[in-house]
């Protein structure tokens, strides 16, 4: 495990008019880890991905990157640093092939032309080295590949550009067993190789198969992000339905406030 942590969100705050959709949230991000971020709808997941993002700015509260503060200003910024994302209609074009895919909005050029061969051959060893070994040619349109392939192709997209956190929405959303179990071991082989992964998810059974550290939203609080040996997946439910469970999660006093206003209105 690094010593320091790759992201740390720090008293995060999100509103939308009167709308308070974050609540001070702390998260911590480990590199060659995998960080399960849970809750229920309207929890806050997807607005504190779309601040790490730059899509949503911050109203109060810091994002430091590698130790120090940064202001994710947009998603290309997001990607200069490093973070890259897979979200859950994993923006491939069914028209393309995989190539085409990987490469695009990026394509790379020799003079006038589009250099085939170098764009080929990274996206053969971006594959291998993430042990994809179901799909038979990378010049297959998108369109003939399964759902699992299909987001292995995503995924490599997302970590051919020297990213260093991959944030994954829903990825197994959709999928048979034997897909599910590929996918889960793509997600382990990216921490395995030295990434930050965020996964999102409401499985709580794939959560708690891949998952190094698990951040529990409610209410726009993050009322604990436990170990995964550290919680039982009755502790997990509870604190995802209620935001506590019993003395070891006794919840947050921002929580209590933010449940206390829920059942006023």
């Amino acid at each position: 495990m690094a010593d320091s942590p790759l992201l740390e969100v720090r008293d995060v705050h999100k509103h939308f008019a009167a709308i308070q959709v974050l609540r001070g949230v702390n998260m911590t991000v480990r590199a060659g880890e995998v960080t399960a971020l849970v809750g229920d709808n309207g929890a806050g997941k997807s607005t504190l991905i779309k601040c790490l993002a730059g899509i949503n700015q911050l109203d109060g509260g810091k994002i430091i990157w590698e130790g120090r503060e940064v202001h994710i200003a947009n998603p290309k910024a997001a990607a200069a640093i490093g973070i890259e994302f897979v979200y859950q209609d994993l923006a491939l074009c069914n028209n393309l092939d995989i190539v085409q895919n990987m490469f695009l909005g990026r394509e790379r050029t020799s003079g006038p032309f589009l250099d085939d061969e170098a764009m080929e051959d990274l996206a053969r060893e971006t594959l291998a080295g993430l042990n994809v070994t179901t799909i038979r040619s990378i010049r297959q349109q998108v369109s003939s590949l399964s759902g699992g392939q299909r987001q292995s192709v995503a995924v490599a997209k997302a970590v051919m550009w020297n990213s260093k956190l991959v944030v994954l929405d829903e990825p197994t959303a959709a999928l048979g067993v034997a897909q599910t179990a590929q996918v889960l071991a793509l997600v382990r082989r990216l921490a395995d190789r030295g990434l930050g992964v965020i996964i999102i998810s409401h499985n709580l059974e794939d959560v708690l198969k891949v998952a190094d550290s698990i951040a529990v939203l409610r209410l726009g609080v993050l009322v604990a992000q436990p170990r995964k040996d550290d919680v039982s997946s009755r502790e997990l439910v509870e604190l995802i339905t209620t935001g506590r469970s019993g003395t070891r999660f006794p919840g947050t006093p921002i929580q209590s406030a933010a449940a206390h206003a829920a059942a006023a209105n």
